[in-house]
């Protein structure tokens, strides 16, 4: 039956278990927590601890609170310094450093080892100086002669002065994207697309460092750029295939350029040694007619000379070498013999053959050479001087 019930609990006890009326009774009566005792048995435990004495009665409770108090605001006070040396004592690697703000003024510049600095009166901004960072970009450009194109590059950097880093620019890596953002735009802007497609991407890389070096010194970010790298270059999407169209034009075009220049470089100096060859025989010719002339002159006079001294006998030469020369032309043999004789003569015809060619070889030699005094000497057989001899035998 519930305890509130009528008639239900002639004892008149509450849920607690204690009667009265709902007032604490006696000894043998349960009642809730009491706190302030729970509060009393830890005070005695902490005084205990540091040296204090517990409570005997209550006449003593007073004094034996206060030392509790005390004890305790030891205990936050150790807790507190503890706390703040762990946050005051630091330790700077040796590819970093530190810089201490004291009042929101800048203090110092902290290298590599142990230090402290003292919250919350000092500011502590560490950042690793060595470490080259890199930052990335892409977007479309416009290029001196109005044509879009994609240019994805590379930043490479390092942190040179770390105060000027910190203090100088809110956000100092935001500044060096825009100003990349600024250079790049500058440089591909006065740079024709095939120079931006093509092999002037090494001197654009060196342009646009140089311009955004001078872009974060002039905004004192205490940056230094050491690397940009522009990656190859693209037209947008929509027109990469009008691009592509038109870049093998340009390579058809410089490849026919090529060949053009191969075959020049092939046949204008073939053309200028014929020419030149042409010359030579030219001149050679020139001087063979003229030295053969001035021969045959100097050989007119000496025989005019020796005709004179001996008409007959050099009419009688004159004939023999006219008639050798007359007959070495030609291709019929003649034969004579003795009166009277019906001999059987052996004619080697091959031999006679080859023994006239031989001798026109020579007789064109001669002439080419200027010696055209010279005679050529048939074989005994066909000389005409040994065959008038036989007659006249």
């Amino acid at each position: 039956m519930a305890w509130n019930e009528p008639g239900g609990n002639s004892n008149n006890q509450d849920p607690w278990g204690s009667g009265g009326g709902g007032r604490r009774g006696g000894g043998d009566q349960k009642g809730p927590p009491d706190l302030d005792e729970a509060f009393r048995k830890l005070q005695d435990s902490l005084n205990g601890m540091f040296g204090g004495k517990k409570r005997s009665g209550g006449s003593s409770g007073g004094g034996a609170g206060r030392r509790g108090g005390f004890g305790l605001l030891w205990i936050g006070l150790v807790l507190l310094l503890a706390v703040w040396l762990f946050n005051a004592i630091y330790i700077v690697d040796e590819q970093e450093q530190a810089v201490v703000l004291r009042f929101g003024k800048y203090h110092e510049t902290v290298g590599p080892g142990l230090n402290i600095y003292f919250p919350p009166f000092d500011r502590k901004f560490q950042a690793n100086v060595t470490r080259e960072r890199s930052y990335s970009k892409q977007g479309q450009m416009l290029t001196e002669d109005e044509n879009i194109i994609e240019v994805p590059l590379t930043v490479q950097y390092k942190i040179s002065d770390l105060q000027a880093f910190v203090l100088n620019v809110d956000d100092p890596e935001a500044s060096l994207q825009h100003a990349t953002d600024s250079a790049v735009r500058h440089v591909v802007g006065s740079t024709a697309m095939d120079q931006v497609l093509t092999e002037g991407r090494e001197a654009m890389a060196g342009e646009v460092k140089e311009r955004l070096q001078r872009f974060l010194d002039n905004y004192g970010t205490g940056i230094i750029v050491t690397q940009v790298n522009l990656q190859s270059a693209a037209a947008p999407r929509e027109v990469q295939e009008a691009f592509d169209d038109v870049i093998r034009a340009r390579e058809d075009e410089q490849r026919e350029k090529n060949q053009a220049e191969s075959y020049a470089n092939g046949v204008i100096p073939e053309a200028r040694g014929q020419a030149q060859r042409m010359l030579e025989e030219a001149s050679g010719y020139r001087d063979a007619v003229i030295s053969r002339a001035q021969g045959e002159a100097d050989r007119f006079s000496k025989l005019v000379a020796e005709y004179r001294k001996a008409p007959d006998v050099t009419r009688e030469r004159l004939y023999m070498e006219t008639m050798q020369e007359v007959m070495s032309n030609t291709s019929k043999v003649l034969v004579t013999g003795e009166k009277g004789q019906n001999n059987l003569l052996y004619l080697p015809l091959d031999k006679m053959i080859n023994s006239r060619g031989a001798a026109s070889e020579r007789s064109a030699a001669a002439s080419a050479s200027g010696s055209s005094t010279q005679t050529t000497r048939l074989p005994p057989e066909l000389d005409p001087r040994e065959v008038r001899t036989r007659e006249v035998r």
